[in-house]
C-alpha cells in the first residue's frame, strides 16, 4: 500500500520545526506500511551543513571516523563524516561529482542513500516511529522534507528498497503505486549506462526523472514526460532543495491530498497525516487531478 508525505516551509520561522512535523506527518502514515521507511530533509544545519555537499551512505557497519578519513584521502580534500542511526553522512566542500567519486572509489560496494547541497537521506528497515526516534528526527531543522513508510510488493524488505530514491545530485522521489512496464524501462536505462540498487520498481522512475533533469528539463517537463512514458497507477512527489511537485496517474487510482497557507505546502496519502499541522483549519485543501503536475519553488515566495 505504502505512504508519502511531503512538506515544504515557507515561513522561516518554521524552519526549526521540520522535524517535529514531518515526524507527525510520517508516523501517521505507518499503518500504510511498515516494513522501512527514509525521509530526505533539506536545509539540516548538522546533517547537512550549507556550502557543503553531503552523501548518505547507508551501513550500519561503518565507522564514521574511518569514512571521513578515506574520503578525505580519496578526494584530496577534507571530509567531515557522523554516524546517524545507521546511516553516515559525509560532507566535503566538493562538488556532488567530485565526491561521488571519492565514494564510488573507497566504498565500491556501498549503498548511497542520496546525495547533493542541503540534502540528508536517512533509511532503513524498520516501524516509521522507531526508525523516527532512532534518527532524532523530531529535533531536525530545514526548509522541506519528504518521507515515504513502505509495504514491499516489488522488490525485498531491505535498506535499498526503501524510499526515498535520490540518484540525482539533490533530488529525492517518493511514490505509493506500482508501474507496470518497469522492466522494459529499466533495460532501455540499464543500455545507457545506468546502474541500479534495486529491483524496486521505483528507483526505475527515480532515474527517468534524474535523466530528464540531467538534460536540462525542469521538474515538471520531467514529471509530463514520465506519465507518458510509465504505465501503472501512481502518486509521485518529487523533491530537489528549491522545489516541490506531485502528480498521480490518469486515473488518479492512489489516494492523495494537498494542504497550502501562506506558512507551507504539504502533501501526504491520507489527511490524517495533515492534520496536526499549525494553521490547518484554514488552509485550501484539495485532492490533486489526474496528471496535473502541481510544482512550488523556494523562490516563489519570498523569504
Amino acid at each position: 500500500m505504502c505512504g508519502i508525505v511531503g512538506l515544504h516551509l515557507r515561513n522561516p520561522e518554521l524552519y526549526p520545526r521540520l522535524g517535529e512535523l514531518l515526524t507527525g506527518m510520517l508516523c501517521e502514515m505507518q499503518d500504510r506500511g511498515a516494513d522501512s521507511a527514509g525521509i530526505a530533509v533539506y536545509g539540516h544545519h548538522e546533517w547537512a551543513p550549507a556550502g557543503r555537499c553531503t552523501v548518505s551512505l547507508i551501513d550500519e557497519g561503518l565507522d564514521a571516523g574511518e569514512v571521513g578519513a578515506a574520503l578525505t584521502t580519496a578526494l584530496g580534500d577534507r571530509v567531515h563524516a557522523a554516524h546517524v542511526g545507521g546511516v553516515v553522512l559525509a560532507h566535503a566542500e566538493a562538488s556532488p561529482t567530485a565526491l561521488m567519486a571519492a565514494v564510488r572509489t573507497a566504498y565500491p560496494d556501498v549503498l548511497v542513500g542520496g546525495f547533493g547541497e542541503d540534502l540528508a537521506v536517512l533509511k532503513g528497515v524498520g516501524t516509521p516511529r522507531a526508525l523516527a526516534e532512532r534518527w532524532g528526527l523530531a529535533s531536525a531543522g530545514g526548509w522541506q522534507g519528504v518521507g515515504h513508510t513502505r509495504m514491499a510488493t516489488e522488490s525485498a524488505v531491505t535498506p535499498a528498497g526503501a524510499h526515498p530514491y535520490a540518484v540525482g545530485p539533490g533530488e529525492c522521489l517518493v511514490h505509493n503505486g506500482s508501474f507496470s512496464n518497469h522492466a522494459t524501462i529499466r533495460r532501455e536505462l540499464r543500455a545507457a549506462g545506468v546502474t541500479f540498487d534495486s529491483e524496486n520498481d521505483t528507483e526505475v522512475g527515480a532515474h527517468f526523472v534524474a535523466q530528464q533533469l540531467a538534460a536540462g528539463k525542469d521538474v515538471a517537463s520531467a514529471l509530463t514526460e514520465l506519465t507518458r512514458t510509465f504505465d501503472g497507477f501512481y502518486t509521485l512527489l518529487v523533491s530537489d532543495r528549491d522545489s516541490f511537485a506531485v502528480v498521480r496517474d490518469a486515473i488518479a487510482c492512489k489516494p492523495a491530498v494537498i494542504a497550502e497557507t501562506g506558512d507551507w505546502v504539504a502533501m501526504a496519502s491520507e489527511y490524517r497525516a495533515l492534520a496536526h499541522l499549525p494553521g490547518i483549519a484554514s488552509a485550501r485543501i484539495w485532492e490533486p487531478e489526474p496528471e496535473v503536475i502541481y510544482a512550488w519553488t523556494r523562490a516563489a515566495v519570498p523569504a
